[in-house]
């Protein structure tokens, strides 16, 4: 037997694994790690956050990124190129990283690496007939496995994509092994560039978990910073509390059909770009708008889009519901302000108070889908179109 196989069977059946999950959001801010201890697998996992640590991209590495990122047309040979090189980068943060931590690389059991969206095109998207859902996440785990010493998941979307899902949103599993809670209801809510959130009943039955994302996070709001403050996000929301939102370039904002689409969907930079402001500018003739006015109008965008989504798709509010906020939108002042009053029935509090840092979540989550593809994938997701019941992650071995 290779020895490599070998030692990942023995991994399988230890009582306590070791796993580093990575996370590069379409925010192109940094890369997160989450040093995790998990004993277990499926509703009987435990998990332990030993570190956590986001490590910031430089800007000739965002810019890089950047030359493809959601883009219909590309360098492909740039695109070739900068798969090797994203996973390089990684593998070298992370041999930086885990020496500042003080942790030899031979005690990581496995790295998950969830990698770098570069272009999100469920059929709802693309519109192509008889081509199926797809997304493309870059970041080469065999390159971060060899660079690092360490067996290496990812690329878990395409699996997902595989068995009729849409690629995302994928919490909706970490989310179910993690924190559902018997008798009470709870909506988990991220707010990274993308918001979505993840529903789960407190009967506890997986067929009455789901997730959706619900349209723009902090994507629409970082992307109009860099253009008009040449910041890379509103920080504090120091910018957007000086305006006020615009109602005709709101209405405007909120006319797609995304919005009335069944869920679970998903969505991106794709649509929700500078582009499709520009279009809702003009529309509602307000393309000469102050932009402190066109941030606030943003950030109440966000939080009318998340709160509609989960007033239409979450069952009725009752005294034992609760929603919790993680992601950089969590941190947005405005957005939370504009979010507590169009649910003023939903206790809003940070993901924080469940012992999770809401910062580290995503990263956190993947390392979860990593260990069930290494000692679980027993525990049933339910029957729903979609959420497939599958296990995730490509395996690079090391050597």
């Amino acid at each position: 037997m290779n020895p490599q196989i070998e030692q990942l069977y023995r991994m399988a059946q230890k009582p306590e694994r070791l796993i580093l999950g990575l996370m590069s959001g379409t925010s192109l801010d940094g890369l997160d790690m989450a040093l995790c201890s998990f004993q277990g697998h499926g509703l009987e996992t435990k998990v332990k956050v030993l570190h956590f640590h986001t490590e910031p991209f430089t800007p000739d590495f965002q810019a890089s990124i950047r030359d493809v990122f959601a883009k219909p047309h590309i360098d492909f040979q740039h695109l070739c190129v900068l798969n090797p090189a994203i996973g390089l980068e990684h593998g070298r943060i992370i041999n930086q990283t885990l020496a500042q931590w003080g942790v030899p690389n031979d005690m990581v059991d496995a790295i998950a690496s969830h990698g770098q969206t570069v272009f999100h095109a469920p059929q709802a998207y693309h519109r192509l007939p008889n081509w199926p859902n797809a997304t493309l996440q870059i970041g080469d785990g065999d390159h971060i496995a060899v660079s690092t010493g360490i067996l290496t998941l990812s690329d878990f979307r395409q699996k997902h994509c595989a068995a009729g899902g849409e690629g995302a949103p994928l919490a909706v599993y970490g989310d179910y092994l993690l924190f559902a809670q018997p008798q009470e209801d709870r909506v988990l809510l991220n707010l990274g560039g993308i918001g979505n959130f993840t529903f789960l009943p407190g009967h506890l039955d997986p067929d009455g978990v789901f997730a959706t994302d619900t349209g723009p996070g902090n994507t629409l709001l970082d992307a109009y910073t860099q253009q008009e403050f040449q910041q890379p996000f509103d920080r504090d929301g120091q910018l957007s509390q000086q305006g006020t939102p615009i109602p005709g370039l709101l209405q405007a904002l909120l006319d797609h059909p995304f919005f009335d689409q069944p869920i679970p969907k998903t969505t991106g930079p794709e649509l929700f770009n500078l582009a499709y402001l520009t279009t809702a500018q003009i529309a509602s003739g307000t393309q000469h708008a102050k932009p402190v006015d066109v941030l606030a109008t943003l950030a109440k965008f966000t939080s009318q889009t998340v709160a509609e989504a989960v007033q239409r798709w979450a069952p009725q509010w009752s005294p034992r519901s609760s929603l919790w906020v993680s992601g950089g939108g969590a941190h947005h002042p405005v957005v939370q302000k504009y979010l507590k009053e169009f649910l003023p029935e939903w206790p809003i509090a940070p993901l924080d108070h469940l012992g999770i840092s809401g910062d580290a979540k995503e990263a956190i989550l993947f390392a979860v889908l990593a260990n069930e593809t290494l000692a679980g994938g027993q525990t049933s997701f339910g029957n729903r179109p979609r959420v497939p019941t599958i296990t995730m992650g490509k395996i690079s071995l090391p050597n």
